[in-house]
């Protein structure tokens, strides 16, 4: 296994699940092995290799669709439209199959179990919202709101689980359903009127571009801080981070934090990441910070390496990095210092980072 690669399993399918007619539960057995390794904390993602006739494999995220009270690693996955691997694992997959898979990743996962929670969910968007409801409402005290939007009542996934938990707990759960065959598409109306009931909750995202784009364009215009916003891309990864077959990527426009290029190196760096410091002298200040990182040795943490997840963000404590690319973090983001590490360039010629918080 190269170095600078994450450690990767193969872990076989134990069960399937058809919870609609456009997606599919897939249960993993793990290994004794591998427990620890793919302990997770709700809301985290999966990586899949999926078998491909064309690249070799394909790697996609999926969020473990179980609670931590659950006791078994599974994801969810809905068939889209032209995407191969949701297709594949639909149509394809079967029982006693293996398929190599990357530990939990992620950071859409609540910081504190001591708030309420508002989520908004779209379609297969309700995987990890299922995930930290399930873990609130099992193992803590505190109420949980769910707008989840849906095409009609046959696309609701996980309708039988989510009608349980609201009978076993119907003072700390409120489900809203909006089906778009019955109402239309979700509206800034509903998002405003139903968030504006719950101002203090800590509000989760998830689904689709534009529902998303929606719900927090309208959190933000009701005063909720970023402190309680936090949102969940569901994207395809161009990159392979798997390691043995050939990396298929397309072109990254640059999209710098300033109006300078990346200032060339040699960069003083300075990485504090569990508790340990790491200080090197020679980064060229181009090469992406991760991609530096691992061929140190650092085991830096990242999942999709192309700036569409958050798997890999720290904070900048001094100095500055400027990112070629970003898909996830909001501008209040970057104003507190936070960086995507994969695809970060030098801004100045030292910096210090984070991962410790």
């Amino acid at each position: 296994m190269l170095p600078d690669l994450p450690e990767q399993y193969f872990l076989t399918v134990r069960e399937l699940h058809r919870e609609t007619v456009d997606a599919t539960t897939v249960v993993f057995d793990v290994p004794e092995h591998a427990r620890e390794a793919f302990a997770y904390l709700p809301g985290q993602f999966l990586t899949l290799a999926v078998p491909s006739d064309q690249t070799g494999l394909v790697a996609r995220n999926y969020t473990i669709a179980a609670g931590a009270d659950e006791q078994r690693i599974a994801v969810t996955v809905k068939r889209t439209p032209g995407g191969y691997a949701s297709n594949w694992i639909n149509d394809r997959l079967a029982v006693g199959d293996t398929l190599r898979v990357l530990p939990p990743s992620g950071t859409f996962t609540p910081k504190t179990w001591d708030t309420d929670l508002l989520l908004f969910g779209g379609g297969s968007g309700i995987t990890p919202l299922y995930a930290i409801a399930r873990t609130m409402l099992r193992h803590h005290h505190r109420r949980v709101v769910l707008c989840y939007a849906n095409r009609d009542p046959e696309s609701v996934i996980f309708a039988d689980r989510w009608h349980q938990l609201a009978e076993e707990y119907p003072d700390r759960l409120r489900v809203v359903h909006w089906l778009e065959s019955v109402a239309g598409l979700p509206s800034a109306e509903l998002v405003r009127g139903l968030a504006a009931e719950y101002p203090e909750h800590t509000a989760f995202v998830c689904g689709p571009a534009p529902f998303m784009k929606l719900v927090m364009g309208e959190l933000r215009e009701l005063g909720i801080p970023r402190e309680r916003r936090f949102q969940e891309k569901f994207v395809s990864l161009g990159g392979n981070p798997f390691g043995d077959v050939p990396e298929v990527r397309g072109p990254v426009s640059p999209e710098p934090l300033g109006d300078t290029a990346a200032t060339p190196g040699p960069v003083d760096v300075e990485v504090l990441l569990e508790g340990q410091e790491h200080r090197f002298s020679d980064w060229d200040g181009h090469t992406p910070l991760l991609d530096f990182l691992l061929e140190r040795g650092v085991a830096a943490p990242y999942s999709c390496r192309e700036g569409h997840c958050s798997a890999c963000a720290c904070r900048v404590v001094e100095g500055d990095l400027r990112l070629r690319h970003n898909d996830v973090l909001e501008p209040e983001d970057l104003a507190a210092g936070i960086r995507l590490v994969c695809q970060a360039e030098a801004g100045s010629p030292r910096v210090r980072i984070s991962y410790d918080g």
